[in-house]
C-alpha cells in the first residue's frame, strides 16, 4: 500500500492550505477545530484530525488528552459547541452513533458490546436480519456471515454461540459487524487491551486487509510497539488540544513520548533525590519482604520477576496502559495471576519462628500476611461515600479481624485520632461523611486505612493522582517516612519526577512486561523516557542494586 504523504500539521485545517500534495485524496472524514467544553472544563479546544482511505491513523495521547471525546464528537455521542465535520468533503452533523454509522463510521469499544448468549451471525446481523414473511431467515443470515468472516480471513461458524469463544474473537466478530454495514471509517478504541501475542497478530491481519480495501482505521493504543507496527499516520493530543499530525515512519518513539508528555527532553535537568527520602541503605536482608518469580497473567502482564526489600521504595515507571496496575493488582491478590509464584516474609513471622515464606493468592492473603494495596481507583474501589471517615479508616482493620469480632470503641476512637492528627485530615472530624472531603483528604483517609493495619508492604497506585500540591507534598513526604522506618512500599506515578524523587529502585514498565529495573542512582526522568521510547527489548534490563 502506498501512504498518503503529508507534513506535519500543528493545527490542520484543509488538505490544500496544509500543503497536500494535489494528486493525494481527499480526507474520507476530516475534523476542523472541534471545541467541547463540559460546564467549566474545556474537554478539547480547536481540534482538528484528517482521516484518509487505505490508511490506519493512530491517535495518541496520555489519559484525559481528549482521544475518547473526540471519537465521540464524530460518533454523534457528544455534541460539538464549535468547529465542523466533513465527510467525504460535505459538512455533516450527526445527532446519534446510528446516524453516524449510515454515514459509514463505525465504533468498536475496548469493552465488545455485543451479546454473549447470541450466535456469531445473530450478532453481527442484529437488528438488519434477513427476512422472509416476517420472519428471519436464519440460512442467509448464516450464509452472509459466513461471507464476510471469509472475506476477512476470520475462521470462525457464525453459528456457534459467541460467549464460546475468546474475548480475541469476540473482537473479531465486532469488526466483522462494523464491515458489514459498508464502513468507510472503522474506529477501534483499544482493541488490543486484553489480547496476547497471538491474537494480536491476527487483529492486526484483519486490519491490514481492511487497509487494502480503501477502510479508514483509526487505532487507539497505548501501546507503542503496536502502534508502531500497524499505524500509518499518527494524530497527538495533549490536554484536549492538537500538538501535531505526524507519519509514523518519520517519528521516532522518543519524539512521540515527548510530544505526547508535553517536555522538551533536551532540556530536562538531572532531579535529585529529595533529602527526606534519602535514608541509609540497611544491611542486605536475608531474605526480601517480597518474591515474584515468572508473575503473570495472559492478556494483562507477561511474566515478571520481581524482588523488594525491607525498608527499600521501588518506584514502577511507564505510560498508560504499560503494565504499571497489572503488576500491582497482581501483587496483592487482587488479581489472579495464572503463570508464576509469588511468595511474601513476613518479618513478624520471622521474629516468632513461624515460616517466613508464604504463597499469596488473595487479598485475604495478602492483608493476613501484612501486605496492604490502595488502589488508582479511588472513588470505585476506595471511598465509601456514604459511610464517615472513621468508618472508611477502619474497614481493612474490621474486615481482617472479621466482622463477628467488632472493634472495640475505645479502640475505634483512639486509632481514628490518631490517624486524623498524623496525617493532617481536614476537617479533623471522624463523623463527617466520607463524600464531603476533597479529593486529597479522602486519599490521605485511604492511606490511614492500610497503616492502621501495620502493613510490611504498602502497594501505593497513584497515590496522588488528582490531588492538590499541598496533600500531594504531605502524602510524598510520609512514603519517605515509612520507608524510613523499615516499611516496603511499591510506588506507582505517572508522574516520572514523583516517582524518582521517592524510589531508592526504578522497574520500568512498557507494552505489559518489564523492559528495565535499576538502581535510582542519579537516573534523570529523560534516561526513563528514552527506556520506554527505546527499542523493543527481548530481555529485561537489569542491574542488582545490592552486592
Amino acid at each position: 500500500m502506498t501512504q498518503t504523504e503529508a507534513p506535519v500539521l500543528p493545527d490542520a485545517t484543509t488538505a490544500t492550505s496544509a500543503g497536500r500534495p494535489a494528486d493525494a485524496p481527499v480526507p474520507v472524514v476530516e475534523m476542523r477545530d472541534i471545541s467541547i467544553t463540559f460546564g467549566a472544563v474545556k474537554a478539547l479546544s480547536e481540534v482538528s484530525v484528517r482521516l484518509y482511505p487505505g490508511e490506519v491513523h493512530a491517535l495518541m495521547g496520555e489519559n484525559g488528552a481528549g482521544k475518547s471525546t473526540l471519537i465521540k464528537a464524530l460518533t454523534g455521542v457528544y455534541s460539538i459547541d464549535g468547529g465542523t465535520v466533513l465527510v467525504g468533503g460535505e459538512q455533516r452533523s450527526f445527532g446519534s452513533p446510528a446516524a453516524a454509522q449510515d454515514a459509514g463510521i463505525s465504533t468498536v469499544y475496548q469493552e465488545v458490546n455485543l451479546v454473549p448468549n447470541l450466535t456469531v451471525a445473530e450478532n453481527m446481523m442484529l437488528g438488519r436480519e434477513p427476512r422472509i414473511a416476517g420472519a428471519i431467515n436464519t440460512f442467509a443470515m448464516n450464509r452472509r456471515a459466513a461471507a464476510v468472516l471469509q472475506r476477512l480471513g476470520i475462521d470462525v461458524d457464525p453459528r456457534s454461540v459467541l460467549g464460546s469463544h475468546p474475548i480475541a474473537v469476540q473482537q473479531l466478530v465486532a469488526i466483522a459487524r462494523a464491515v458489514d454495514v459498508d464502513a468507510r471509517v472503522l474506529i477501534l478504541d483499544e482493541p488490543t487491551s486484553s489480547l496476547d501475542s497471538d491474537e494480536v497478530a491476527k487483529l492486526f491481519d484483519v486490519m491490514r486487509h481492511l487497509r487494502e480495501k480503501g477502510v479508514a482505521i483509526v487505532f487507539v493504543s497505548h501501546f507503542l510497539d503496536q502502534v508502531y507496527e500497524i499505524s500509518d499516520r499518527m494524530t497527538i493530543l495533549r490536554n484536549g488540544r492538537l500538538v501535531e499530525e505526524r507519519m509514523v515512519a518519520d517519528t521516532s518513539q522518543l519524539e512521540l513520548v515527548q510530544l505526547m508528555i508535553g517536555r522538551d527532553l533536551e532540556v530536562l535537568e538531572r532531579l535529585d533525590r529529595d533529602a527526606a527520602a534519602a535514608a541509609e541503605e540497611p544491611a542486605e536482608p536475608a531474605v526480601p519482604v517480597l518474591t515474584a518469580v515468572g508473575l503473570g497473567r495472559k492478556g494483562t502482564l507477561e511474566a515478571t520477576d520481581l524482588e523488594l526489600f525491607p525498608g527499600e521504595v521501588i518506584g514502577i515507571a511507564g505510560l498508560l496502559g504499560s503494565g504499571r496496575t497489572e503488576l500491582a493488582r497482581l501483587l496483592f491478590g487482587a488479581d489472579t495471576a495464572d503463570r508464576g509464584s509469588l511468595e511474601v516474609g513476613s518479618a513478624t513471622g520471622r521474629r516468632s519462628g513461624r515460616p517466613g515464606r508464604r504463597r499469596l493468592r488473595s487479598p485475604r492473603h495478602a492483608i493476613d500476611r501484612k501486605v496492604a494495596f490502595s488502589s488508582e481507583d479511588r472513588k470505585g474501589e476506595g471511598v465509601i461515600g456514604d459511610l464517615t471517615v472513621a468508618d472508611n479508616m477502619l474497614l481493612a482493620l474490621q474486615a481482617s479481624r472479621g466482622w463477628l469480632r467488632p472493634i472495640p470503641q475505645a479502640v475505634r476512637t483512639q486509632l481514628v485520632d490518631q490517624y486524623i492528627k498524623a496525617l493532617d485530615i481536614r476537617p479533623a472530624d471522624p463523623h463527617a461523611l466520607m463524600r464531603n472531603l476533597s479529593g486529597g483528604n479522602q486519599q490521605k483517609v485511604l492511606l490511614a486505612r492500610w497503616l492502621i493495619t501495620e502493613p510490611e508492604l504498602l502497594i501505593l497506585d497513584e497515590p496522588t493522582r488528582g490531588i492538590d500540591i499541598g496533600a500531594k507534598t504531605q502524602i510524598q513526604a510520609l512514603v519517605a517516612d515509612l520507608a524510613a522506618q523499615g516499611m516496603s512500599v511499591v510506588f506507582i506515578s505517572a508522574e516520572l519526577e514523583e516517582v524518582l524523587r521517592l524510589s531508592d529502585r526504578l522497574v520500568v514498565m512498557r507494552d505489559r512486561r518489564k523492559i528495565a529495573e535499576r538502581p535510582n542512582d542519579g537516573v534523570s526522568v529523560s534516561d526513563v523516557l528514552e527506556i520506554i521510547a527505546g527499542p523493543q527489548a527481548t530481555t529485561t534490563e537489569k542491574e542488582e542494586t545490592r552486592g
